[in-house]
């Protein structure tokens, strides 16, 4: 077992946006990567692909090439096709792939969350696509102003997807966990009956004008 996998379930219940705020720097992918289908959820090792606009040959190279463990993380050019679905799924779990992200779209929906295969894709999309260009796997991709190397940790739940470089795993993780912590302190306190102001001491930061008419 790799620590990766050792930790995929504390990661998932510390969740994109703790481990986001935690870290302290923009490693959000952009809001327009959704999941495409309820619940859906990953943990995995980044393997970058890129595919030509409408043409999803690459997608298939990157399926035989990833390892164990990876997650698909794909620039197909944004396009509003469904570069992949059931077929591709069942091939990628057979190779114990953890999942997809595409900037571009997927179709087969109900059939990937039969199957427990998580996507987060911009699009879903039954049209079809391509297949002449071979594309790219395994080098470095920029996702929306986001670079994707292989082996950034990717995780990805119903709030978010965050790209953790690999040399930073520990580091984030570490300060993920002490943020949690402090978090549940801070909830105790609400829950007692302290507000937000006083609980994050905000009230430095200025008071409201308050309005005289009732």
């Amino acid at each position: 077992m790799t620590d990766l996998d050792r930790d995929a379930e504390e990661l998932l219940r510390l969740g994109t946006a703790t481990l986001y705020e935690a870290s302290r720097s923009d490693l959000f992918l952009d809001p327009a990567f959704r999941p495409a289908w309820g619940g859906a959820q990953l943990v995995g090792r980044a393997f970058p692909v890129s595919a030509q606009l409408g043409d999803n040959l690459a997608l298939h190279h990157g399926i035989e090439s990833a390892g164990a463990g990876d997650v698909l993380v794909v620039d197909a050019g944004a396009g509003a096709y469904g570069y992949w679905g059931e077929v591709m799924t069942v091939a990628a779990q057979a190779r114990g792939i953890h999942g997809l992200v595409i900037d571009g779209g997927v179709r087969d929906t109900a059939q990937l969350a039969s199957l427990g295969f998580p996507a987060f894709s911009t699009a879903i999309s039954i049209r079809g696509t391509i297949k002449q260009w071979p594309g790219a796997v395994g080098a470095p991709i920029t996702l929306r102003g986001r670079v994707v190397r292989r082996g950034d940790v990717i995780v990805a739940d119903r709030d978010g997807i965050v790209v953790i470089p690999a040399e930073r795993y520990d580091e984030v993780l570490a300060a993920s966990r002490e943020r949690a912590v402090k978090e549940d302190a801070f909830m105790a306190r609400l829950r007692a009956g302290e507000t937000t102001l006083d609980v994050y001491d905000f009230r430095g930061l200025g008071e409201p004008i308050h309005g005289t008419d009732r």
